[in-house]
């Protein structure tokens, strides 16, 4: 494909999307990202900042070059536009909360995956660990907290006891913690009544669950309510727990006997920022797997066969 021009490419992008340059920034360095074209992209958000200045808009533009970059291989690269994104975040947040619009948090928790994760391909993933727990630390209570958790899970949490599960809240069967489910394997299931992903593992779940009930597997779905119910229509607590239960019924009907406890905080405390996500965790209470995202069949049954051949305590 021939590269488009920068100014080409930002006309093209906002007569297809009716969209003004300022809204177009973020769509037009993507386009310039997936043609590889990382100057191009550069030369982007460096016309919109000139004209417009730093916004959130430009800095979430800027922090997709970091993301290219480090999906590239482009290690070093890939730091210097993650930290300047970061840097110029932290300016912002000094004049505005970090939740007041959706881009700044975006940015900034793109910033902190990339600079994590560059550190870790560089051999650095202690000084990673650290970086990652002062910024959750830093932005506890934040819509990035989960982000950030998840990455940090990702670098430390295998071999670690598994976080507890908060059980008060739920629906289906009347879950039990995770300490008193020592013994057995456990697979924990996250998962969103909005996730298409979620639905799509429902059937790999529910055929591995049934070929090793009888070996002591047990599943856990936790889920929460985010407000909203279909259609992004807004609902109160009480009516999106009945739309949950809704969604649990028709689309996850073989996972029926798995317990489903409701709480935002489990999300939180798993780094769930991206829905499906798989734990799983051996006899001894430890985990030994954390898997954002979706997982094949053949996957999920390879990490339960070997936990279920060890011999329980």
């Amino acid at each position: 494909m021939t590269r488009l021009t920068v100014a080409a490419l930002v006309i093209v992008l906002c007569t297809a999307c009716r969209a003004s340059p300022e809204q177009a920034v973020v769509p037009a360095v993507r386009a310039a990202i997936a043609q590889q074209d990382f100057a191009g992209g550069e030369r982007v958000v460096s016309a919109y900042r000139a004209a417009h200045g730093v916004t959130p808009e430009m800095l979430e533009a800027l922090s997709w070059l970091g993301r290219g970059a480090l999906a590239a291989g482009q290690f070093t690269v890939a730091r210097n536009y993650a930290r300047q994104t970061y840097d110029l975040c932290i300016a912002e947040l000094k004049t505005r909360p970090l939740d007041e619009e959706p881009h700044l948090p975006i940015a900034l928790g793109a910033a902190i995956e990339v600079l994590a994760r560059v550190m870790t391909e560089e051999g650095a993933r202690t000084e990673a660990v650290g970086f990652l727990g002062r910024e959750v630390e830093a932005h506890r209570g934040s819509s990035v907290e989960k982000r950030i958790q998840k990455n940090l899970h990702l670098l430390s949490l295998e071999g670690k006891p598994a976080p507890p599960i908060e059980v008060e809240d739920h629906l289906g069967p009347a879950p039990v913690g995770l300490e008193l489910l020592k013994g057995k394997i456990v697979v924990l299931f996250f998962w969103a009544h909005w996730c298409a992903d979620c639905k799509a593992q429902a059937p790999v779940l529910e055929r591995v669950a049934a070929r090793y009930r009888d070996q002591g597997l047990t599943v856990m779905a936790p889920t929460q309510r985010f407000g909203y119910v279909g259609g992004g229509r807004t609902a109160a607590a009480d009516e999106e727990t009945r739309y949950i239960e809704q969604i649990r019924q028709t689309s996850y009907p073989g996972l029926a006997g798995a317990s489903v406890p409701l709480s935002a905080a489990n999300h939180t405390r798993y780094g769930v920022s991206s829905t499906p996500t798989f734990v799983l965790v051996d006899r001894e209470g430890i985990v030994r797997l954390y898997h954002p995202g979706r997982i094949s069949e053949h996957d999920l049954e390879m990490h339960i066969s070997r936990l279920l051949i060890q011999r329980a305590p």
